[in-house]
């Protein structure tokens, strides 16, 4: 049997790829799970930390593919979810499977990642609606 193609799907995945190969490229590896892994935590912690507004505003300029990774679990009667510091880089670090020594530098390249990938504004709009204290990990600033 073969295999229906259907273009918006392949776009959608392409696009997901090329983000995904971005983070990768961003820290020097091949390791797509890693990519993948560290992205996917970057956006849920940043999206539980944002309110259901912010959350969807943001949500509405990712890729399709990844859109629903961004939401996968998510409550929104449960957010913004005032964490600290430390909860949240707990969280990262739980989340992508890093050491909370690494999450500084790991949620810092995820950002400029995603940064370069999404259109100008972007990232920065969703982050000024976080505590300087969060803006701080995520921007290595």
């Amino acid at each position: 049997m073969n295999a229906i193609r259907v273009e918006a799907i392949d776009h959608a995945e392409r696009t997901a790829r090329l983000w995904v190969a971005g983070v990768a490229m961003e820290f020097g590896t091949a390791d797509k799970q890693f990519a993948y892994r560290v992205l996917r935590a970057w956006l849920h912690t940043l999206r539980d930390r944002l309110g259901v507004e912010a959350s969807a505003q943001f949500a509405a300029q990712l890729p399709e593919l990844l859109r629903g990774v961004y939401y996968e679990g998510w409550d929104p009667s449960r957010v913004p979810q005032k964490l600290g510091a430390e909860e949240y880089q707990q969280r990262f670090a739980h989340e992508a499977v890093v050491s909370l020594a690494e999450v500084p530098h790991v949620a810092t390249t995820v950002t400029h990642a995603i940064d370069k990938l999404s259109s100008p504004g972007h990232v920065a709009h969703a982050l000024e609606q976080l505590p300087q204290t969060l803006r701080s990990i995520l921007t290595g600033g």
